[in-house]
């Protein structure tokens, strides 16, 4: 039997003492939930692009291993970048979900994925294909700075960083 799944508002709640010493940060309300999974947690992965997406394929193309893509797109609204076919492939690969820093398409396939994806909001027109970007990097998204290997954890209530996992 799987545990249940860890609910933010519970997470904090239990865990006053991890805020308090900046271990457990929440991202501001600033992300639309698209996708099947609206709770999803896992250890994160980091990517910043600005307006082009062949990185994000590339990293969805991996096995995710229930891991968490957190892309920071510079929270550009001039294109998506991120669309139904990688979202599908990081589905099929094991992803956990996507939280992306910018504008995503295709959502109605988006929203036929079982896996979770937050995004600032949809747009109809691509990105670019330059394979710019960095891999691994720390970004800054939503008023927090993330790590590459932090812990994610998502619901209808927000999106927490951990350094490390929890539990309540």
């Amino acid at each position: 039997m799987s545990a249940l799944p860890l609910a933010t508002a519970e997470a904090c709640d239990a865990n006053v003492h991890l805020i308090l010493n900046g271990e457990l940060r929440a991202l501001q309300p600033i992300f639309q939930i698209y996708g099947r999974r609206q709770v999803f947690s896992g250890p994160i992965v980091t990517l910043k692009v600005f307006e082009d997406n062949v990185l994000i394929r590339e990293f969805l193309e991996e096995r995710g291993n229930g891991r968490v893509l957190v892309v920071d797109g510079g929270g550009s609204m001039r294109c998506a970048i991120l669309g139904g076919n990688p979202v599908q492939q990081a589905q099929n690969n094991g992803w956990a979900g996507i939280v992306v820093n910018g504008c995503i398409r295709d959502v109605d396939e988006i929203n036929g994925c079982d896996i979770g994806v937050r995004a600032l909001g949809s747009h109809p027109m691509k990105a670019n294909k330059k394979g710019f970007g960095e891999r691994h990097a720390a970004v800054n998204i939503a008023g927090t700075r993330i790590c590459d290997g932090e812990w994610l954890y998502a619901d209808s209530d927000g999106i927490l960083i951990s350094r490390t996992e929890i539990s309540i």
